[in-house]
């Protein structure tokens, strides 16, 4: 856990929701939402915040993959914050971040009768049919780190401003790199919707006048698999020789970018910045690999969603715009629109301060 916290409500940002592509943009999800405006709401159950957080309520994390350091931090913090609300927490998931890879464990979680699934969605889509069947025999569905569409659950945990956070990447290798030369995107898979808001917002922002000699000649997928990554990045490397940065918003790409240009003659010439976990990439940090990266804390991602499920499913909340709950150790926090929730303010980690977290 961090030694500093960072928890204050987002307001307006200078990293969203890493582990973590082109199916779908910002614009597609909006009109998903405008044309569901009534769907974030499962229920039409009036909202009594007084109500008690019910106990041994059962809890099930569905993350994009297992075994994705990412989701392992960002799930025990979940498992953590049942446990103090005298609940069960539990991770379940497939081993791939393929579209429809899901499907068959919201199922099981069904025959189950979980009070609660949240859900980080490799697909927007693909998930939905299955999380409807799941809110028809009354379990509550929050959605974090990546959305579904919005009548697939009851609230989206967000990591941060999806604006934001595309845009201040972009901000943070332009500084790197003098906002000169050409630059590519690692992402995850193409499909996550996280990633594709987040690439959306990246070109928009190199659109402006102080970027106009940045060039993003290429958007490559690494499917959040750190071998695929790697080779990833190798290609990126020769098809552009004279590459001057890559983010990679996505944690195993990260990782894996930083891993081969640490044994590269690249090494501190390509610069490399995007999502990331301290402890993953001190050692990145540290060599001169990477001269800094973003990311909001995962296990509060995970204890923040725990916490939801678990005012949705004691009728606190229905979803609502306005709805407040509370969240343990982090405070109070509002639903806003479309079902959203912010969990906070993301870090900028570099060698002045990378030793001051261990998550």
């Amino acid at each position: 856990m961090m030694k500093m916290r960072h928890t204050a409500l987002l307001a307006g940002l200078v990293l969203m929701t890493a582990a973590c592509g082109g199916g779908t943009t910002r614009s597609d999800v909006q009109q998903q939402q405008s044309s569901a405006p009534a769907a974030t709401a499962a229920s039409s159950a009036a909202a009594n915040p007084n109500a008690p957080l019910k106990q041994g309520l059962k809890i099930a994390f569905l993350p994009k993959q297992v075994n994705n350091p990412y989701f392992t931090i960002a799930d025990n913090g979940g498992i953590e914050a049942a446990k103090e609300f005298g609940g069960e927490g539990k991770e379940v998931g497939p081993s791939d971040a393929n579209a429809s890879s899901q499907v068959s464990y919201i199922n099981t979680l069904i025959q189950q009768k979980q009070d609660a699934i949240v859900i980080s969605a490799n697909d927007p889509n693909a998930v939905v049919p299955a999380l409807k069947q799941a809110r028809a025999a009354g379990i509550k569905v929050v959605s974090y780190d990546s959305d579904t569409a919005p009548d697939g659950r009851d609230i989206f945990v967000n990591q941060a401003s999806a604006e934001d956070l595309g845009r201040t990447e972009v901000q943070l290798l332009a500084e790197q790199i003098g906002h000169k030369g050409k630059i590519a995107i690692l992402s995850a898979t193409p499909n996550a919707t996280n990633q594709n808001t987040w690439i959306e917002f990246m070109k928009d922002e190199l659109k402006k006048p102080e970027y106009k000699d940045m060039e993003l000649v290429k958007v490559a997928y690494g499917n959040d698999d750190d071998q695929k990554s790697f080779t990833e990045t190798q290609g990126l490397l020769r098809s552009y020789p004279d590459l001057a940065g890559i983010i990679s918003p996505t944690t195993v790409g990260i990782a894996a970018a930083a891993r081969y240009l640490s044994d590269s003659p690249y090494k501190g010439k390509v610069k490399l910045t995007g999502l990331g976990t301290p402890n993953q990439l001190r050692k990145f940090v540290k060599d001169g690999t990477i001269d800094a990266f973003e990311l909001w804390n995962p296990a509060d991602l995970g204890y923040l969603s725990a916490y939801a499920a678990a005012a949705l499913a004691s009728g606190q909340i229905t979803g609502a715009e306005g709805e407040k709950f509370k969240a343990g150790k982090l405070g109070e926090y509002t639903v806003g629109a479309k079902g959203e929730v912010l969990l906070g303010k993301p870090t900028v980690f570099n060698k002045d301060n990378i030793d001051d977290f261990d998550f």
